[in-house]
């Protein structure tokens, strides 16, 4: 597991804030393309790409969120999940709230190069996702759009050089 980072922009409030707990999903294709979701949100999180998955549900744990959320997100429900990849604590706005959000992430692959989204556009209006896109990492190495989190194309290249033709 790679060791979490603290990104974001901080607080300058003495109130703690409130902790948001996420499961996140990097999904990779048989050409290692990633899945993103872009966000056209005002500041402070701002316009942004990132990979499937949101916040738990009462009681519910990382692993069951982000299969949770990649099924909402992507109407896909036959996905297998690594253990966990990642994790990070960020601030950012959720809900009009400035939070403080601990996100771990999970490794996921489907068949199918680019695979197709389920009937989700409804799902991805109400939350806000703007766009979908397969990545390559050398698009990700390249791009001027902001991508979360940062340096992931790096993260998912040690993922794939630690582990060559056994990802789970």
């Amino acid at each position: 597991m790679v060791p979490m980072e603290q990104t974001g922009t901080g607080s300058e409030s003495t109130v703690p804030l409130r902790l948001r707990r996420a499961g996140r999903v990097i999904v990779l294709d048989p050409d290692d393309r990633v899945l993103l979701f872009r966000y056209d949100d005002e500041l402070p999180n701002g316009r942004h790409w990132c990979t499937p998955g949101g916040g738990l549900n009462d009681g519910e744990d990382y692993p069951a969120g982000a299969r949770r959320e990649l099924a909402e997100e992507t109407g896909w429900t036959d996905v297998p999940l690594s253990g966990e990849v990642h994790e990070r604590t960020l601030t950012m706005k959720h809900a009009d709230v400035i939070v403080r959000q601990h996100e771990r992430f999970f490794l996921g692959r489907v068949e199918l190069a680019q695979r197709r989204l389920g009937e989700v556009q409804a799902m991805h209006a109400s939350d806000g996702i703007a766009a979908w896109h397969w990545w390559t990492l050398a698009e990700m190495d390249t791009t001027t759009e902001v991508i979360w989190p940062a340096g992931l194309a790096d993260l998912i290249r040690g993922l794939l050089g630690l582990r060559p033709g056994s990802w789970m």
